[in-house]
This record gives structure tokens, sequence and C-alpha cells, in this order.
């Protein structure tokens, strides 16, 4: 099955013009020893050996940008197959698609991104405009590589030169697919809107470096929808949208991002809470959180209002 992919190449694209002319993509993030031989079929497992490495390269840094980056270097070592198709910004709008070509990794000391995949780059370039909003605000993450396969169809529709396709919800844990829609579109508002928010009064969203890294933070059974951190650093706060899904699947799902974060990222004086946000109340949801003490539940609501003009 052929996935497809959003990459940075290097911070703000700075390495683009290369990365084309000479048919790579990479990554660096200052792990610089060869990783032939040393990519596992997990990426907990490369994490587990590599977080140390990093931190010990980046004195100062936490845990959380740690993970976020040996989890990109892996997925471009490692998780990215043959055939697989990349979407890489080359500036003022513009995107280039490239096809993996090789399954093989390859170290290449002392040159920019060191650690490198082949690439076919083809001739087609689109504009940002070009794409759905739902598109723009995916590519739009925080990150060096973001899965982007749910927008297949659009995908290949951009880079056969036709037009657009719309994009299906196919997924069987969603029962509201119009609450889904909504909460597509709460995120960005909650990300835009943080500290005007309840939660942003006490949590701030996990920045590094003045970058946000806590939107969509990759663990180990999918992304947290959004990550934060209290304003003392004592607690991490997992926030975890409905989005129209069946109410046990999401508080199951909540209860795995923590337990990741717990295991994989709090620092020995931290805690981990979670909050989850639905546009309904819910009963189910309410049942499962009573016997949890580290778990909040809060609605939304929506003002819409008709001006005649």
């Amino acid at each position: 099955m052929k996935l497809y992919y959003r990459i940075m190449l290097g911070k703000g694209s700075m390495y683009a013009e290369e990365c084309f002319k000479d048919g790579f993509i990479g990554g660096d993030f200052g792990i610089d020893v060869d990783l032939s031989g040393k990519l596992p079929d997990h990426w907990k497992d490369f994490n587990k050996d590599f977080i140390p490495v990093y931190l010990a390269k980046h004195p100062g840094k936490s845990k959380v940008t740690a993970g976020l980056a040996c989890g990109n270097l892996y997925s471009i070592c490692k998780v990215l197959e043959r055939g697989d198709l990349v979407l890489c910004p080359e500036g003022k709008g513009n995107y280039r698609f490239g096809a993996i070509e090789s399954n093989e990794y390859y170290f290449n000391p002392g040159k920019i991104l060191p650690h490198r995949r082949k690439v076919k780059w083809y001739d087609t370039s689109i504009h940002k405009s070009d794409m759905s909003k739902e598109l723009q605000n995916s590519i739009g993450a925080i990150g060096t590589v973001c899965n982007i396969t749910r927008f297949e169809n659009e995908l290949e529709s951009l880079l056969q030169g036709k037009k657009l396709q719309p994009i299906s919800i196919n997924d069987e844990t969603i029962e509201d697919v119009t609450e889904f829609a909504m909460e597509k579109h709460l995120e960005e508002f909650l990300i835009k809107n943080w500290k005007q928010t309840e939660l942003g009064k006490n949590y701030d969203i996990y920045e590094e470096a003045g970058e946000m890294v806590g939107q969509q933070y990759q663990s180990d059974t999918g992304p947290i929808d959004i990550l934060a951190i209290s304003k003392d650093k004592k607690e991490l706060l997992v926030v975890e949208l409905k989005k129209g899904r069946v109410s046990d699947t999401v508080v199951g799902q909540i209860q795995r991002y923590m337990g990741y974060v717990l295991e994989e990222l709090a620092e020995d004086n931290q805690i981990v809470k979670g909050v989850i946000i639905a546009l309904e109340d819910d009963l189910k949801i309410k049942r499962a959180l009573s016997v949890t003490s580290n778990i909040e539940f809060y609605r939304y609501q929506v003002n819409f209002k008709l001006f005649k003009s």
C-alpha cells in the first residue's frame, strides 16, 4: 500500500534546492552516527536507544522534543518505503512531488541532512492555493514528517493535474460525520485561540525553541491532538477531541495516549492528565470518567448568527 507524506527539507525548506538536484530527502537532528543496522522494526525501540543520544547532544532539551526528533528521524530512515509519495515545499507556496526509489537508507557524513533516502522527483509542482483547506492545514503541521495518506484521492488528482475529487470519510469509529467535520475546525480554533480558553489559563501548548510541537504529536498508538504542559512544568496534559467517534473509542484512545506520555515523555517529577472535548454532552464518557481522577470532560458551544444584508 502506497502512503503519502509531507516532508520538510531542513528548517524552512532551506535545503530543498539541493535535495531536488541530487535526488534525496534526509534528516539530521544532530545524530551524527551511521544508522545502518540500528533501525529496529518498531520506532519505540529506536527512540529508547537514541533519545539519550539526542539529549546528550542537546543538553537542556526535553524528552518531549527528543521523542519528536527521534520519531521523525526513524520515519525518514525506516518507515518510508519504495513507492511512497512525498510532498515537499520548494518555496513561495509551491510544493514538489517525489517517490521513494528504494527501501535502502544511506548515510552521507559531513553533508546536509546526512541520513538519506533516494527520491525520484517529478516535474509536477502545485501551489498551496490549489489544495483543499483541510490539506493545507495538514501540510502546515509542525514537524519534519507528516502522514497525509488520508488525502490520497486529492493528492493523486493534483499529481495528474485533474479536477480535485471530494475526500470521503471512511472510518467505522466515526458515528457522527457532521460533528467530525466541525471538530476538525475546532482543533485549529483551539490552537489559534488557546490563551483565551479555560485550558489556556493553566497550560501552554508544548513548544520547543519557539516552535509548536504539541499539535498532532506522534505517539506509538497514533497522533495526540494536543499535548500541553502546565505553566509550572509539573503536569503534561493530553487533549483529545471526540470528532464524532464512538465514546468508548475516545476514552480508550486518550488512556493509551496518556500511558505513552507517562512512560516515554514525562520527567520523574511530572504527572499526566487528560481532557476530552466534545460538542454534545455524553453520558457514556461521563460514566467512564467517573472512576478516573486524571481525565476531565469539556463541552464546547458554537455560536451561529445570520445577518440580513
